[in-house]
């Protein structure tokens, strides 16, 4: 491709939102289950379930041909977890009440958002992300000046929040890292989740004065519980929303899998083959797991690092061991894995760094000691801690 053609061909985007990366299961859901759906929702709250959760392997079948569909399909899992987690959320959507998904960071929490507002109002773009820096404006609404200078306050002026947007069209908001926004940011939320619209006192007297949910709104929020303290909530808020707690992944087999598809994936994105053998991925998933719950799966005691080791971090890693491999080969992938677990315990605590030295005192050379030539080669590894 010359240069010429890199400035005139559109760039292919690395990501593409749920709606879009999943549209041929969604469509084939829509149809497959048409049953009662709550106001404003595109597929049935159990149509819902099995997009985030999958069908169990079990091939679904559309009960007369649709064009431009598959006649059976089976819809594969996108998130990690407890499929009574995502009954309560989808149950508490149905309900048109606010969703709290709290918990340790990288535990999938923006994803399982994003996946429940494409499933349930068909597009997950309709989002807000929380920061110190993030106005009222942007859970309400703001103006376009140029116009507002022209021609003063009007319906035309108007510039939708993505939270408004959603409000209109009877879809499902999202506010990511709620607690990183200043609490009276947050409490914009109260009247809006409570009363059901939202006042513009510019436009007063004027019918656009009040703009009122359409049937099917809702907000899915997310906090870090390690941020807790940023920006506490108010009592009042909080009473809008039903929170649920999503926990790390249970099962290491489940845990590994995830990570390896992921991993997977980016590698591939980044033009190249996932080449990292399933022995260096098992140690890496059981390195964090151990560091993570603070006892090894042998049950012994282990140091927890400050900073959280999640399955998200383990997916970088796995997919940094991926790159190396496929761009810089000649090396074996575990002979990396000290200096990137390193470079993920160092981000918030220096002392971290001492409690991963103790973990390859402990449970890396008692592994060793047991005979694996996998760990045995690991705690020789040990020296590129320093």
């Amino acid at each position: 491709m010359t240069l010429t053609d890199t400035a005139t061909a559109l760039p292919p985007r690395q990501t593409l939102p749920a709606e879009e990366r999943f549209a041929t299961e969604l469509a084939f859901l829509a149809a497959h289950d048409d049953g009662p759906r709550p106001p404003g929702w595109l597929l049935t709250p159990r149509a819902v379930i099995t997009f985030v959760c999958g069908s169990g392997g079990e091939a679904l079948k559309l009960p007369e041909s649709h064009p431009g569909l598959p006649d059976e399909l089976v819809v594969a899992p996108k998130f990690v977890g407890e499929r009574a987690l995502v009954e309560r959320c989808v149950v508490t959507l149905a309900g048109e009440r606010g969703l709290l998904l709290v918990g340790e960071p990288g535990t999938a929490k923006s994803m399982l958002s994003e996946l429940l507002s494409a499933a349930v109002s068909g597009t997950s773009a309709l989002t807000v992300q929380g920061t110190a820096g993030t106005t009222e404006d942007a859970l309400r609404y703001g103006w376009n000046y140029a116009l507002l200078l022209a021609q003063g306050p009007t319906p035309q002026a108007l510039v939708d929040s993505p939270v408004l947007a959603a409000m209109r069209a009877g879809r499902v908001a999202r506010v990511e890292e709620i607690t990183r926004c200043l609490p009276e940011v947050q409490d914009a939320l109260v009247s809006i989740l409570s009363d059901r619209r939202m006042s513009v006192p510019e436009l007063s007297g004027t019918e656009d004065a009040q703009v009122a949910a359409a049937p099917g709104f809702t907000v899915i929020a997310t906090a870090n519980l390690r941020d807790r303290g940023v920006s506490e909530m108010s009592a009042a808020l909080k009473r809008r929303f039903n929170f649920e707690t999503v926990h790390p992944i249970a099962d290491v087999e489940a845990e590994t899998a995830l990570v390896k598809r992921q991993a997977t994936a980016a590698v591939e994105r980044a033009g190249a083959a996932f080449g990292v053998d399933d022995a260096v991925l098992d140690v890496l998933v059981t390195v964090f797991r151990d560091l993570r719950a603070g006892r090894s799966a042998e049950g012994w005691d282990v140091e927890r690092p400050g900073t959280v080791m999640s399955t998200a971090e383990a997916v970088q890693v796995a997919a940094s061991l991926g790159v190396a491999a496929a761009y810089l080969p000649g090396g074996d992938s575990l002979d990396l894995v000290p200096g990137h677990l390193l470079g993920v315990v160092r981000k918030d605590d220096p002392a971290d760094h001492a409690r991963l030295l103790g973990y390859w005192d402990g449970p890396v050379r008692r592994r060793a000691e047991d005979g694996s030539a996998t760990w045995r080669r690991l705690w020789d590894l040990r020296e590129n801690l320093r």
